[in-house]
Protein backbone atom coordinates (compact mmCIF):
# COMPACT_ATOMS: atom_id res chain seq x y z
CA UNK A 1 0.00 0.00 0.00
CA UNK A 2 1.84 3.07 -1.29
CA UNK A 3 0.85 6.05 0.88
CA UNK A 4 4.15 7.82 1.43
CA UNK A 5 5.14 7.78 5.08
CA UNK A 6 1.97 5.80 5.89
CA UNK A 7 2.81 2.99 3.46
CA UNK A 8 2.62 -0.59 4.69
CA UNK A 9 3.03 -4.15 3.50
CA UNK A 10 0.29 -6.74 2.98
CA UNK A 11 1.58 -10.27 3.64
CA UNK A 12 -0.52 -13.03 2.04
CA UNK A 13 0.18 -16.74 2.33
CA UNK A 14 -0.47 -20.04 4.05
CA UNK A 15 1.04 -20.27 7.53
CA UNK A 16 2.20 -16.67 7.85
CA UNK A 17 0.28 -16.19 11.13
CA UNK A 18 3.15 -17.75 13.06
CA UNK A 19 5.41 -14.91 11.91
CA UNK A 20 3.33 -12.06 13.36
CA UNK A 21 5.72 -11.32 16.22
CA UNK A 22 8.74 -10.96 13.96
CA UNK A 23 6.83 -8.96 11.36
CA UNK A 24 5.57 -6.52 14.00
CA UNK A 25 9.13 -6.06 15.23
CA UNK A 26 10.34 -5.55 11.65
CA UNK A 27 8.03 -2.53 11.19
CA UNK A 28 9.27 -0.94 14.42
CA UNK A 29 6.46 -1.79 16.82
CA UNK A 30 7.50 -2.10 20.45
CA UNK A 31 6.29 -2.73 23.98
CA UNK A 32 2.75 -3.69 24.90
CA UNK A 33 -0.17 -4.66 22.72
CA UNK A 34 -3.83 -5.62 23.00
CA UNK A 35 -5.03 -8.44 20.75
CA UNK A 36 -8.75 -7.99 20.00
CA UNK A 37 -10.66 -10.98 18.67
CA UNK A 38 -14.04 -12.69 18.91
CA UNK A 39 -15.09 -15.95 20.51
CA UNK A 40 -15.10 -17.89 17.23
CA UNK A 41 -11.73 -16.77 15.92
CA UNK A 42 -10.04 -16.63 19.33
CA UNK A 43 -10.57 -20.32 19.95
CA UNK A 44 -8.59 -21.16 16.82
CA UNK A 45 -5.90 -18.52 16.57
CA UNK A 46 -5.50 -16.38 19.71
CA UNK A 47 -2.97 -18.69 21.35
CA UNK A 48 -0.50 -18.93 18.44
CA UNK A 49 -0.73 -15.17 17.90
CA UNK A 50 -0.03 -14.44 21.57
CA UNK A 51 2.87 -16.93 21.58
CA UNK A 52 4.41 -15.37 18.48
CA UNK A 53 4.08 -11.85 19.87
CA UNK A 54 5.49 -12.79 23.28
CA UNK A 55 8.28 -14.78 21.60
CA UNK A 56 9.29 -11.58 19.80
CA UNK A 57 9.46 -9.67 23.08
CA UNK A 58 6.03 -8.04 23.19
CA UNK A 59 3.79 -7.96 26.24
CA UNK A 60 0.40 -9.07 24.89
CA UNK A 61 -3.06 -9.04 26.47
CA UNK A 62 -6.18 -10.61 24.92
CA UNK A 63 -9.68 -9.11 24.67
CA UNK A 64 -12.38 -11.50 23.37
CA UNK A 65 -15.74 -10.20 22.16
CA UNK A 66 -19.00 -11.84 21.04
CA UNK A 67 -19.11 -12.58 17.31
CA UNK A 68 -21.46 -10.85 14.89
CA UNK A 69 -22.30 -7.45 13.41
CA UNK A 70 -24.01 -6.34 16.63
CA UNK A 71 -20.58 -6.23 18.28
CA UNK A 72 -19.54 -3.31 16.05
CA UNK A 73 -21.14 -0.72 18.32
CA UNK A 74 -20.39 2.15 20.70
CA UNK A 75 -20.74 0.06 23.86
CA UNK A 76 -17.94 -2.23 22.73
CA UNK A 77 -15.72 0.74 21.87
CA UNK A 78 -15.85 1.99 25.47
CA UNK A 79 -15.37 -1.53 26.78
CA UNK A 80 -12.22 -1.83 24.70
CA UNK A 81 -10.91 1.54 25.90
CA UNK A 82 -11.06 0.02 29.39
CA UNK A 83 -9.18 -3.04 28.12
CA UNK A 84 -6.50 -0.76 26.69
CA UNK A 85 -6.06 0.85 30.09
CA UNK A 86 -5.93 -2.54 31.84
CA UNK A 87 -3.25 -3.63 29.37
CA UNK A 88 -1.22 -0.52 30.21
CA UNK A 89 -1.17 0.71 26.62
CA UNK A 90 0.53 4.03 25.97
CA UNK A 91 1.22 5.92 22.76
CA UNK A 92 4.07 3.56 21.88
CA UNK A 93 1.82 0.51 22.25
CA UNK A 94 -0.35 -1.07 19.56
CA UNK A 95 -3.55 -2.98 18.88
CA UNK A 96 -3.85 -6.21 16.91
CA UNK A 97 -7.18 -6.85 15.14
CA UNK A 98 -7.52 -10.64 14.86
CA UNK A 99 -10.73 -11.56 13.06
CA UNK A 100 -13.11 -10.65 10.28
CA UNK A 101 -14.43 -7.30 9.15
CA UNK A 102 -16.34 -6.56 12.34
CA UNK A 103 -13.26 -6.98 14.53
CA UNK A 104 -11.04 -5.15 12.06
CA UNK A 105 -13.32 -2.13 11.81
CA UNK A 106 -13.96 -1.99 15.54
CA UNK A 107 -10.39 -2.55 16.70
CA UNK A 108 -9.12 -0.09 14.10
CA UNK A 109 -11.51 2.58 15.35
CA UNK A 110 -10.39 1.96 18.94
CA UNK A 111 -6.76 2.32 17.85
CA UNK A 112 -7.58 5.49 15.90
CA UNK A 113 -9.19 7.16 18.91
CA UNK A 114 -7.47 5.79 22.03
CA UNK A 115 -4.94 8.40 23.19
CA UNK A 116 -5.84 10.17 19.91
CA UNK A 117 -4.34 7.33 17.92
CA UNK A 118 -1.96 4.42 18.51
CA UNK A 119 -0.60 1.97 15.91
CA UNK A 120 -2.52 -1.13 14.93
CA UNK A 121 -2.07 -4.30 12.90
CA UNK A 122 -4.74 -6.00 10.81
CA UNK A 123 -4.84 -9.83 10.92
CA UNK A 124 -7.91 -10.68 8.80
CA UNK A 125 -9.25 -14.21 9.17
CA UNK A 126 -12.22 -14.07 6.77
CA UNK A 127 -12.05 -13.80 3.00
CA UNK A 128 -14.09 -10.61 3.04
CA UNK A 129 -11.75 -8.90 5.49
CA UNK A 130 -8.65 -10.10 3.61
CA UNK A 131 -9.74 -8.62 0.30
CA UNK A 132 -11.60 -5.56 1.53
CA UNK A 133 -11.94 -4.22 5.06
CA UNK A 134 -8.39 -4.88 6.31
CA UNK A 135 -6.83 -2.86 3.48
CA UNK A 136 -7.22 0.88 2.99
CA UNK A 137 -7.64 2.29 6.48
CA UNK A 138 -11.41 2.54 6.87
CA UNK A 139 -12.41 1.94 10.49
CA UNK A 140 -15.74 2.43 12.19
CA UNK A 141 -18.85 1.25 13.96
CA UNK A 142 -22.58 1.04 13.31
CA UNK A 143 -25.28 3.04 15.05
CA UNK A 144 -29.00 2.20 15.01
CA UNK A 145 -29.64 4.61 12.14
CA UNK A 146 -27.13 3.01 9.79
CA UNK A 147 -23.95 1.11 9.03
CA UNK A 148 -20.47 2.64 9.36
CA UNK A 149 -21.80 6.13 10.07
CA UNK A 150 -19.16 6.70 12.78
CA UNK A 151 -15.52 6.05 12.00
CA UNK A 152 -12.15 7.32 10.88
CA UNK A 153 -9.64 6.88 8.08
CA UNK A 154 -6.70 5.33 9.92
CA UNK A 155 -4.09 3.15 8.24
CA UNK A 156 -2.63 0.03 9.86
CA UNK A 157 1.10 -0.55 10.23
CA UNK A 158 0.86 -4.01 8.70
CA UNK A 159 -1.68 -6.43 7.20
CA UNK A 160 -1.14 -10.16 7.65
CA UNK A 161 -3.53 -12.49 5.76
CA UNK A 162 -2.97 -16.18 6.56
CA UNK A 163 -4.86 -18.25 3.98
CA UNK A 164 -4.95 -21.22 6.35
CA UNK A 165 -7.47 -19.35 8.51
CA UNK A 166 -10.02 -19.70 5.71
CA UNK A 167 -10.17 -23.44 6.39
CA UNK A 168 -12.07 -22.78 9.63
CA UNK A 169 -14.38 -20.16 8.07
CA UNK A 170 -18.06 -21.17 7.81
CA UNK A 171 -18.99 -21.80 4.15
CA UNK A 172 -21.57 -19.00 4.21
CA UNK A 173 -18.97 -16.46 5.32
CA UNK A 174 -16.47 -17.69 2.71
CA UNK A 175 -19.05 -17.38 -0.08
CA UNK A 176 -19.94 -13.90 1.15
CA UNK A 177 -16.30 -12.88 0.84
CA UNK A 178 -16.33 -13.92 -2.81
CA UNK A 179 -18.87 -11.14 -3.45
CA UNK A 180 -16.20 -8.53 -2.75
CA UNK A 181 -13.71 -10.40 -4.95
CA UNK A 182 -16.19 -10.31 -7.85
CA UNK A 183 -16.68 -6.60 -7.22
CA UNK A 184 -13.04 -5.88 -8.09
CA UNK A 185 -13.51 -7.49 -11.47
CA UNK A 186 -16.66 -5.47 -12.15
CA UNK A 187 -15.21 -2.11 -11.19
CA UNK A 188 -11.61 -2.37 -12.38
CA UNK A 189 -10.40 -5.55 -14.05
CA UNK A 190 -12.46 -7.32 -16.73
CA UNK A 191 -9.82 -10.06 -17.30
CA UNK A 192 -9.94 -10.83 -13.56
CA UNK A 193 -13.72 -11.12 -13.76
CA UNK A 194 -13.38 -13.57 -16.66
CA UNK A 195 -10.82 -15.60 -14.70
CA UNK A 196 -13.27 -15.84 -11.81
CA UNK A 197 -16.00 -17.03 -14.20
CA UNK A 198 -13.69 -19.68 -15.65
CA UNK A 199 -12.69 -20.94 -12.20
CA UNK A 200 -16.10 -20.61 -10.57
CA UNK A 201 -16.21 -24.16 -9.16
CA UNK A 202 -12.57 -24.17 -8.03
CA UNK A 203 -13.14 -20.98 -6.03
CA UNK A 204 -15.09 -22.97 -3.43
CA UNK A 205 -12.00 -25.05 -2.53
CA UNK A 206 -10.31 -23.37 0.43
CA UNK A 207 -7.45 -25.88 0.16
CA UNK A 208 -6.41 -24.52 -3.25
CA UNK A 209 -3.76 -22.20 -1.81
CA UNK A 210 -2.37 -21.21 -5.21
CA UNK A 211 -5.72 -20.01 -6.56
CA UNK A 212 -6.60 -18.36 -3.24
CA UNK A 213 -3.30 -16.50 -3.16
CA UNK A 214 -3.84 -15.17 -6.69
CA UNK A 215 -7.44 -14.20 -5.96
CA UNK A 216 -6.69 -12.47 -2.65
CA UNK A 217 -3.52 -10.94 -4.01
CA UNK A 218 -5.19 -9.40 -7.07
CA UNK A 219 -8.07 -8.08 -4.98
CA UNK A 220 -5.63 -6.39 -2.60
CA UNK A 221 -3.63 -5.00 -5.52
CA UNK A 222 -6.73 -3.38 -7.00
CA UNK A 223 -7.78 -1.89 -3.70
CA UNK A 224 -4.25 -0.65 -3.01
CA UNK A 225 -4.05 0.99 -6.44
CA UNK A 226 -7.35 2.77 -5.92
CA UNK A 227 -6.67 3.87 -2.33
CA UNK A 228 -3.18 5.10 -3.21
CA UNK A 229 -4.84 7.56 -5.63
CA UNK A 230 -7.63 8.61 -3.26
CA UNK A 231 -7.06 7.70 0.39
CA UNK A 232 -10.04 9.51 1.90
CA UNK A 233 -12.73 8.82 -0.72
CA UNK A 234 -12.82 12.27 -2.24
CA UNK A 235 -13.27 10.77 -5.71
CA UNK A 236 -11.97 7.56 -7.28
CA UNK A 237 -12.12 5.48 -4.09
CA UNK A 238 -15.90 5.74 -4.28
CA UNK A 239 -15.86 3.06 -7.03
CA UNK A 240 -15.18 0.53 -4.26
CA UNK A 241 -18.78 1.12 -3.14
CA UNK A 242 -20.26 -0.72 -6.13
CA UNK A 243 -23.24 -2.67 -4.79
CA UNK A 244 -22.92 -1.12 -1.35
CA UNK A 245 -25.53 1.65 -1.61
CA UNK A 246 -28.49 -0.72 -1.68
CA UNK A 247 -26.45 -3.44 0.05
CA UNK A 248 -26.08 -1.44 3.25
CA UNK A 249 -29.79 -0.58 3.20
CA UNK A 250 -30.63 -4.29 2.90
CA UNK A 251 -28.45 -5.09 5.92
CA UNK A 252 -30.07 -2.32 7.94
CA UNK A 253 -33.72 -2.97 7.09
CA UNK A 254 -33.49 -6.76 7.31
CA UNK A 255 -31.71 -6.48 10.67
CA UNK A 256 -27.96 -6.92 10.96
CA UNK A 257 -27.07 -10.57 10.65
CA UNK A 258 -30.07 -11.57 8.53
CA UNK A 259 -27.86 -11.05 5.50
CA UNK A 260 -24.12 -11.05 6.08
CA UNK A 261 -22.27 -8.21 4.38
CA UNK A 262 -21.19 -10.06 1.24
CA UNK A 263 -24.69 -11.39 0.65
CA UNK A 264 -26.10 -7.87 0.85
CA UNK A 265 -23.37 -6.66 -1.52
CA UNK A 266 -24.36 -9.36 -4.01
CA UNK A 267 -27.98 -8.17 -3.91
CA UNK A 268 -26.86 -4.54 -4.21
CA UNK A 269 -24.53 -5.40 -7.10
CA UNK A 270 -27.27 -7.01 -9.15
CA UNK A 271 -29.43 -3.94 -8.44
CA UNK A 272 -26.56 -1.66 -9.55
CA UNK A 273 -26.01 -3.73 -12.68
CA UNK A 274 -29.67 -3.36 -13.65
CA UNK A 275 -29.51 0.37 -12.96
CA UNK A 276 -26.39 0.48 -15.15
CA UNK A 277 -28.26 -1.22 -17.98
CA UNK A 278 -30.87 1.53 -17.78
CA UNK A 279 -28.58 4.54 -17.34
CA UNK A 280 -24.96 3.96 -18.30
CA UNK A 281 -25.06 1.52 -21.19
CA UNK A 282 -24.16 -1.79 -19.56
CA UNK A 283 -25.13 -4.45 -22.09
CA UNK A 284 -27.82 -7.04 -21.42
CA UNK A 285 -25.20 -9.79 -21.78
CA UNK A 286 -22.87 -8.29 -19.18
CA UNK A 287 -25.77 -7.53 -16.83
CA UNK A 288 -26.68 -11.21 -16.99
CA UNK A 289 -23.04 -12.26 -16.47
CA UNK A 290 -22.93 -10.24 -13.26
CA UNK A 291 -26.15 -11.79 -11.98
CA UNK A 292 -25.12 -15.31 -12.96
CA UNK A 293 -21.72 -15.23 -11.26
CA UNK A 294 -23.33 -14.35 -7.93
CA UNK A 295 -25.91 -17.10 -8.37
CA UNK A 296 -23.17 -19.60 -9.26
CA UNK A 297 -21.39 -18.72 -6.02
CA UNK A 298 -24.55 -19.49 -4.05
CA UNK A 299 -25.19 -15.86 -3.13
CA UNK A 300 -28.62 -14.22 -2.97
CA UNK A 301 -29.56 -11.72 -5.66
CA UNK A 302 -32.93 -10.77 -4.16
CA UNK A 303 -34.22 -9.98 -0.67
CA UNK A 304 -37.82 -11.21 -0.52
CA UNK A 305 -40.04 -9.41 1.94
CA UNK A 306 -38.08 -6.15 2.05
CA UNK A 307 -40.27 -3.29 0.84
CA UNK A 308 -38.86 -0.34 -1.08
CA UNK A 309 -40.20 2.45 1.19
CA UNK A 310 -38.22 1.09 4.15
CA UNK A 311 -35.11 0.69 2.02
CA UNK A 312 -35.50 4.20 0.61
CA UNK A 313 -35.70 5.61 4.12
CA UNK A 314 -32.52 3.76 5.07
CA UNK A 315 -30.79 5.26 2.03
CA UNK A 316 -31.38 8.78 3.35
CA UNK A 317 -28.81 8.23 6.11
CA UNK A 318 -26.29 6.36 3.98
CA UNK A 319 -22.98 8.19 3.97
CA UNK A 320 -23.04 8.15 0.16
CA UNK A 321 -26.29 10.15 0.12
CA UNK A 322 -25.97 13.88 -0.58
CA UNK A 323 -28.92 16.25 -0.37
CA UNK A 324 -31.26 13.34 0.15
CA UNK A 325 -30.27 11.62 -3.11
CA UNK A 326 -28.30 8.37 -2.94
CA UNK A 327 -25.19 8.21 -5.12
CA UNK A 328 -24.55 5.03 -7.06
CA UNK A 329 -21.53 3.46 -8.69
CA UNK A 330 -22.67 2.31 -12.13
CA UNK A 331 -20.93 0.35 -14.90
CA UNK A 332 -20.70 1.07 -18.62
CA UNK A 333 -19.05 -2.32 -19.08
CA UNK A 334 -17.44 -4.92 -16.84
CA UNK A 335 -14.17 -3.34 -15.72
CA UNK A 336 -15.31 0.29 -16.15
CA UNK A 337 -17.50 2.22 -13.73
CA UNK A 338 -18.30 5.78 -12.70
CA UNK A 339 -19.27 7.11 -9.28
CA UNK A 340 -21.66 9.78 -8.05
CA UNK A 341 -24.56 8.71 -10.28
CA UNK A 342 -28.15 9.54 -9.37
CA UNK A 343 -30.99 7.17 -10.21
CA UNK A 344 -34.44 8.75 -10.69
CA UNK A 345 -36.82 8.08 -7.82
CA UNK A 346 -39.35 6.13 -9.86
CA UNK A 347 -36.63 4.00 -11.44
CA UNK A 348 -35.06 3.20 -8.07
CA UNK A 349 -38.32 1.65 -6.91
CA UNK A 350 -39.04 -0.05 -10.22
CA UNK A 351 -35.62 -1.72 -10.21
CA UNK A 352 -36.07 -3.00 -6.69
CA UNK A 353 -39.53 -4.39 -7.40
CA UNK A 354 -38.11 -6.10 -10.48
CA UNK A 355 -35.42 -8.06 -8.63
Amino acid sequence: MNLGERSYQIHIGAGVLDRIGGLCADVGLKGKCLVITDENVGGHYAEPVLQSLEGAGFSARLATLPPGEQTKCGDQVFSLYSECIKAGLDRKSFVVALGGGVIGDLAGFVAATYLRGIPFVQVPTSLLSMVDSSVGGKTGINIPEGKNLVGAFYQPQLVLADLDTLKTLPPREYAAGLAEVVKYGIIYDAPFFKTLEENIHALADVNNSELLAKMVGRSCEVKAEVVAQDEREGGLRAILNFGHTVGHAVENVAGYGTYVHGEAVAIGSVYAARASAELTGLSKEETERIEQIFKALGLPVTAPGLEWPALREALTVDKKTIGGMPKFVLASEIGAVTFGNEVPEALMETLWNGL
